[in-house]
């Protein structure tokens, strides 16, 4: 036994021998004042009550201790999935054919925060794991200034701007795309929205998967929004539409389709969630279509690095830093609801996984609450190996099934 371990076992025993002495104490203290004696309901509640918080910290100590001492990943959380689901976390979801290891990080990184969070293997559109399903296959929200991404592509695929092209928003003041996606800056992204006009700024929306389902054959997926004709300047225009998507519905898998094309280096695929191992076994990737975008991601990697180095997403570095993350936070609400994204992609050399966190609720909800909940995602990841043995892979991938056109896009459109 390490030196920790015996450590914690000594705090779990110090904990439990003072808890037993406060009860004796106070049963003393009953006995030699009758005047303050509870009734036998109370007596049983009480007692009740100290047995619940002892085996929790019990449990919760003991789980501290097996996890340092066992580090087969598959075998931890199967010992701890059951308490995770008991408490209606991913409740009615269809987890059969999840990797289990990506699914288990999930559930400890969202813990009792309103929301849902997408894992994707960027190399074949599979989804390693989907939790809250029900919400995740939603029609959507806002997607706040995640819609940066697919203005920021759109603006560079015109040519309007590189990534230290600094763009004047006002006054003296003056940005380049790096740090405006680094810092979220709407003026700067209503700026290009201005400068691109809705007909561009829609084609690329559409391009990169906005307005349509993002999933192959997945039951119950419904798709967000994209508007027909700009919205009216009243609500901001096209401008609005391009800072913090005023006027467009966007799911957690469009916006991971989108990011994982980002990560894979231009290749839109139809997402598949595999609902039964026989599936991950014959599973094939689907590709939607390529997008031209390859000589762009350099461009648009600066910024999403510089969210999580130094911008709105740097509450990723509280829980892990052990590996490149690149993303786009969002943050904005709608009648009332607020509304909190994380889009990202750990970049390692052994291979690369997407994960989108979306959060709908109140005070709590934001784009920095949400990365800080990827970054203990990622952390969970790390901690067991994931990185190091990947995801459960089908046995062969390479052959691709494409399905539908492929739809380069065009500087001149």
């Amino acid at each position: 036994m390490s030196t920790r371990e015996s450590r914690l076992l000594r705090l779990v025993l110090a904990g439990i021998i003072c808890l037993c002495m406060a009860s004796i104490g106070r049963a003393a203290n009953i006995n030699t004042h009758p005047q303050h004696s509870k009734s036998k309901s109370q007596k049983i509640n009480e007692t009740a009550r100290t047995r619940r918080h002892l085996h929790r910290l019990a449990r919760s100590r003991v789980g501290v201790t097996h996890v340092s001492v066992h580090a087969r990943r598959h075998h931890y959380y199967e010992r701890f999935s059951m308490s995770s689901f008991a408490d209606g976390i991913g409740e009615g979801d269809i987890t059969a054919g999840e990797d289990p290891v990506v699914r288990q990080a999930a559930i400890d990184a969202l813990g009792n925060m309103n929301g849902t969070v997408v894992a994707i293997e960027p190399t074949s559109g599979r989804v390693l794991a989907m939790l809250n399903q029900k919400l995740a296959l939603s029609s959507g929200a806002q997607p706040c200034s995640t819609i940066k991404l697919s203005v920021a592509l759109a603006a560079l695929n015109e040519g309007l701007v590189s990534k230290d092209t600094q763009v004047a928003l006002g006054g003296r003041s003056r940005m380049n795309l790096t740090m405006a996606l680094a810092r979220s800056n709407n003026a700067y992204f209503e700026a290009l929205g201005r400068k691109l006009g809705f007909e561009k700024v829609a084609y690329y929306a559409h391009e990169y998967g906005l307005g349509e389902l993002a999933g192959y054959d997945i039951a119950g997926e419904q798709a967000g929004v994209y508007p027909d004709a700009v919205i009216p300047e009243k609500m901001g225009g096209v401008g609005k539409m391009c800072s913090f998507g005023e006027g467009v519905t966007m799911t957690p898998l469009q916006l991971g389709a989108m990011v994982a094309a980002i990560a894979n280096g231009g290749t839109l695929y139809y997402l598949q969630h595999p609902t039964a191992p026989e599936e991950v076994a014959n599973f094939q990737p689907r590709v939607k279509r390529q997008l031209d975008i390859a000589p762009l991601i350099p461009e648009i990697s600066d910024g999403m690095a510089g969210a999580v180095q130094f911008g709105t997403a740097r509450s990723v570095r509280l829980n892990f830093n052990e590996e490149e993350i690149l993303g786009k936070t969002g943050t904005c609400s709608h009648e009332g609801t607020r509304f909190g994204w994380f889009a990202s992609y750990a970049n390692t050399s052994i291979g690369r996984v997407v994960v989108v966190v979306f959060l709908e609720g109140g005070r709590p909800t934001f784009g920095p609450k949400a990365a800080e909940i990827a970054g203990r995602m990622y952390r969970g990841l790390y901690d067991h190996n994931f990185f190091i043995a990947g995801p459960t892979l089908p046995p062969d991938t390479a052959a691709v099934k494409t399905v539908g056109t492929t739809l380069p896009i065009s500087r001149q459109e």
